[in-house]
């Protein structure tokens, strides 16, 4: 099994929250990992661009950027989109999104959870504090931080993003994008988009796998520093 597609299946394993009949399915993705033994994920910034919510909008449904780390964990700010309000999100609603800063480990933990509409851009940063050997984690609204939440998780193995549905079907998921991500092998970074590693990782291109979706990850710096400009996530049903 390719790598990117172990990754992608640990990343999924990681978010199995079961419920009612339906259970969860996931859809379109583009993952990056595992990284290379002496390395790991330091740190990890991307925008998601909102798109409509899904249509009808029904079940609970998530779009995510996450790392599945080396304690089984899974670090993944999530903007979720239910009628009924989600998470603490009672202003969520109809035609609007849920973000929350989250990590699933045993149990899913939280920061506040606030709502946001359609076209809004929602940056997802997640940092490894060497001080606390926690992952920091900070989820902004327009370029203002609105939820936070920092975990224990042992160290991150790989970066990817998912659409995932629960409960019952989630209709029509229309198409989105990530933009500017970013990978630094060596330093913290300072781009506005980016996922950072502790050693730089030469054939970390290797790892890079899509499912209804494309990204181009390129570096100038032989490993250290690996750019996404925009990722694409096409629409999907789920019926």
């Amino acid at each position: 099994m390719h790598a990117s597609t172990k990754l992608l299946a640990s990343l999924a394993a990681a978010a199995q929250v079961a419920v009612a009949d339906y259970g969860y399915q996931f859809s379109n993705a583009l993952s990056t990992g595992p990284v290379a033994e002496n390395s790991f994920i330091r740190e990890a910034n991307t925008t998601l661009v909102l798109p409509n919510v899904n249509s009808p909008q029904t079940g609970n449904l998530a779009l995510w950027p996450g790392m599945g780390t080396s304690g089984g964990d899974l670090i993944q700010g999530l903007a979720i989109s239910n009628t009924e309000g989600t998470s603490g999100c009672s202003a969520a609603g109809k035609g609007v999104w849920c973000i929350v800063a989250s990590t699933l480990e045993t149990t899913q933990k939280m920061g506040d959870a606030v709502a946001a509409e359609p076209g809004s851009s929602v940056t997802f940063h997640y940092k490894y504090n060497d001080d606390t050997s926690k992952y920091d984690q900070t989820v902004s609204l327009n370029g203002e931080v609105v939820s936070r939440l920092s975990t224990s998780s042992g160290k991150a193995q790989g970066w990817g993003t998912a659409v995932e549905c629960q409960q019952s079907a989630c209709g029509k998921v229309p198409s989105h994008q990530y933009v500017n991500t970013k990978c630094v092998c060596e330093t913290s970074a300072t781009d506005p988009a980016q996922f950072v590693m502790d050693v730089a990782d030469p054939s970390y291109i290797d790892t890079l796998g899509t499912t209804g979706a494309s990204g181009d990850m390129v570096t100038d710096d032989n490993g250290k520093t690996w750019t996404i400009d925009t990722i694409n996530i096409e629409s999907y049903t789920y019926e």
